[in-house]
């Protein structure tokens, strides 16, 4: 393993740990060349299923595509790395749980709110504004009221 750091060829590993969601291996590693430490995640390599885009192109899954957008939403929200981390988890699951070869980027996207609802609301107000497209206030009002009403209604049950 590269430093990111130095680029120095070769690390030590410090420290093995299962993470939280149990679907990755926590490694701490030490770069013995400008002694700094960073953590990487080793994972299955499994078939995710391909996205279909609403133009009709077909791309493969890209957590990491996933992953900025949801920062991009989550910037500057006091959120910890390893709750990002645990959604993508989750999404990257119900992918996987969904037994499909192709699914739709509208079903997907939809995935990814409701984990991000659940997250952040202001998360979820951002990323659902470039989703959706919003073109003026009444569409956040909207989608604003629409989670004051669903919040309503889990207070009532």
């Amino acid at each position: 393993m590269h430093c990111p750091f130095c680029c120095h060829d070769d690390t030590q590993v410090v420290d093995s740990r299962v993470s939280e969601d149990n679907a990755a291996i926590r490694r701490r590693r030490r770069c013995p060349a400008c002694d700094k430490r960073f953590t990487t995640y080793e994972r299955v390599e499994r078939a995710l299923p391909i996205v279909i885009k609403s133009d009709g192109t077909r791309v493969e899954f890209d957590r990491s595509k996933m992953l900025s957008s949801m920062l991009l939403a989550l910037r500057k929200r006091p959120v910890a790395a390893e709750k990002i981390d645990e959604v993508a988890a989750r999404i990257e699951y119900q992918l996987l749980a969904s037994g499909e070869r192709e699914v739709r980027s509208k079903w997907f996207g939809e995935l990814v709110m409701e984990e991000l609802r659940k997250l952040d609301e202001i998360a979820y107000v951002r990323f659902a504004s470039v989703y959706r497209r919003f073109e003026d206030v009444s569409e956040f009002k909207n989608l604003i009221n629409e989670f004051d009403q669903s919040l309503a209604s889990i207070a009532r049950s």
